[in-house]
């Protein structure tokens, strides 16, 4: 067995060992640990922990070592918090830049209210979980320390619905959210939708008390699986993205309030269902844009039957191939922007053009968001203060706000 000592954590959380064979990449691990192991294609699969970290704690999920959807439940609350906060400085740092860090939210134990769960029908029934690290395999879930109790709680049901309406050659994918009506699934991959099969369903549905059950995009609803959004009430497109924990999203909208505070007409770029505009609504006029026309109609319904908010227009718009231009922001006092994990490359090189006072950009990848702020940063914007929100706790994912100030007006080209 080669011996090994890892060096520090890469991106995707597994540690960097060095060793007399070069580097490899080995699972599990944390930075100052001897471990011993063979590598294959430059991983150490399965390493043994001759000397641990003192970060190293016992994992509490019995399904850790398998599954994949947890991959730093082996180390501290402190040490992971800390690291996730370091790879958003050297992101940054990689661009040249720096910035206060303002405050850091990690979100508790089991209350991940989205999740994307995997099912395949078997001989004797079903499996459903995450799937096992690196590796199509499904972990069937007894248990998990992620989610909210009352998605835990019907996987029992979930796997018969997997059941009723799987394949035995294709995987179903499953996005399902808690909120106060209760349980929103929303399916894909399935049989196709036949009367026997609508009648099981449907009586799944039933048996469970679930608010929404759609296949493939034919729904079977009970009651409207509304979600509360400021002072307004949305019902989401089925497998709709929201924020994954109501504690991350009341951080993130709270830095975002925060950072757009006195503003009183804004941008909302990349808006979905109205996470950030229709709370900025209770003191500003919104013009919320976003790629999807689904997530826009939900939240103009929300904001129409909610009252007592200012004026939100939508605009169902591109904004990677279309971005708004320098001129269109400039009816603007502050730009809210919460783009994919690939970032806004283009969107921020229109913001870093025009005069916008202020900007809160939302990121949830630290290197592509410290591409967009060295754009935002060469056009005369000022990173002045960043939130770490970390909502996926024992995963490497973790989100920023920051905040962008113009100080000063990008200086016209010589040709």
């Amino acid at each position: 067995m080669s011996l090994w000592r890892i060096e520090r954590l890469g991106r995707r959380g597994d540690g960097v060992a060095i060793g007399a064979a070069g580097r490899a990449l080995a699972p599990l691990t944390l930075p100052g640990e001897e471990i011993e192991g063979e590598a294959e294609d430059g991983r150490i699969a399965a390493p043994r922990i001759l000397a641990p970290s003192p970060d190293r704690v016992r994992p509490v999920c019995a399904h850790y070592r398998a599954c994949g959807g947890c991959s730093l439940m082996h180390a501290s609350d402190a040490f992971t918090t800390g690291w996730k906060r370091q790879v958003v400085e050297a992101a940054l740092a990689a661009q040249g830049l720096q910035a206060q860090v303002a405050g850091v939210h990690v979100s508790p134990p089991r209350s991940r209210r989205r999740a994307m769960l995997s099912g395949r029908r078997t001989k004797k029934g079903a499996l459903l979980g995450f799937h096992a690290r690196a590796s199509d395999v499904i972990v069937d879930l007894a248990d998990c320390h992620v989610l909210r109790p009352e998605i835990t709680a019907a996987l029992p049901l979930l796997r018969r619905i997997v059941a009723a309406g799987a394949s035995r050659a294709a995987e179903l994918s499953l996005t399902v959210i808690h909120g106060p009506e209760g349980l929103d699934v929303a399916v894909t991959g399935g049989k196709p939708m036949e009367p026997a099969l609508f009648q099981a369903l449907a009586g799944l549905a039933a048996e469970g008390d679930l608010a929404r059950l759609d296949w493939d995009g034919q729904t079977l609803t009970r009651r409207a699986p509304a979600l509360p959004m400021g002072r307004a009430r949305v019902v989401p497109p089925p497998g709709a993205f929201l924020q994954a924990t109501a504690e991350g999203e009341a951080a993130l909208v709270a830095a975002v309030r925060d950072i757009t505070g006195g503003a009183t007409r804004i941008a909302d770029l990349f808006a979905g269902c109205g996470t950030f505009s229709l709370p900025l609504a209770a003191q500003a006029q919104v013009h919320a844009v976003e790629g999807l026309a689904a997530p826009l109609a939900a939240l103009d319904a929300g904001w129409r039957a909610a009252g007592g908010l200012q004026r939100i227009v939508t605009e169902t718009r591109d904004l990677a191939r279309r971005p708004l231009l320098a001129d269109e922001l400039a009816a603007f006092d502050a730009i809210v922007i919460d783009p994919p994990r690939a970032g806004a490359e283009a969107q921020a090189r229109e913001i870093a053009a025009s005069q916008v006072p202020k900007l809160a950009f939302v990121a949830c990848d630290p290197v592509n968001f410290a591409r967009d702020a060295r754009i935002l940063a060469d056009g005369g914007y000022r990173l002045s203060r960043l939130f770490v929100v970390d909502q996926f706790r024992w995963s490497p994912h973790v989100e920023t706000v920051a905040e962008f100030v113009k100080i000063w007006p990008q200086a016209p080209v010589s040709w």
